[in-house]
């Protein structure tokens, strides 16, 4: 038989072999993590809860999720094992690292560079704010026909 016929079938095979190396070396580091976990270590579960560690079962971590809050979790639930650095910078809002005082506004007004309403090509008047409203709300509110047809509909059958 000729080499070619069974060229497709070697590269699949190669490739769910590396496939299955690259996915079974994720799986023991997952595991090395995990067992580095000690008492008092922060971690953030699968789920994306951030809990610090009480107590290590065979299967099953002890974690507090809040102070004198705990919850029992399995082993392979736990995501990440944090840095104490890292921990106490996402759940309690310490920023050792940032020196600077960045102030970020709530609106895009800074970025405009006038805090004045929006003004028409050289004039010194405000535009008039755009009425949003749908027109079914001011039928609503009383303005519309009384015998339900909205604005533009026909009587037809």
């Amino acid at each position: 038989m000729n080499l070619l016929t069974f060229l497709p079938f070697i590269v699949l095979i190669g490739a769910m072999f590396l496939m299955t190396r690259s996915a079974k070396k994720k799986q023991q580091q997952a595991v090395e993590m995990r067992n580095q976990m000690q008492p008092g270590t922060g971690v953030r579960t699968i789920g994306g809860m951030y809990a610090t560690v009480k107590e290590i079962g065979d299967e099953t971590v002890l974690l507090e999720v809040a102070p004198g809050v705990h919850a029992v979790y399995a082993k392979n639930a736990i995501g990440a094992v944090l840095e104490d650095s890292e921990y106490n910078r996402i759940v309690h809002g310490d920023d050792e690292e940032s020196d600077t005082d960045t102030v970020v506004p709530d609106d895009a007004s800074s970025l405009t560079g006038s805090t004045d309403p929006v003004k028409t090509d050289g004039a010194d008047e405000a535009q008039p704010r755009t009425d949003l409203t749908k027109k079914a709300d001011t039928a609503e509110a009383g303005q519309g026909d009384t015998d339900g047809k909205a604005e533009g509909e026909a009587d037809t059958k």
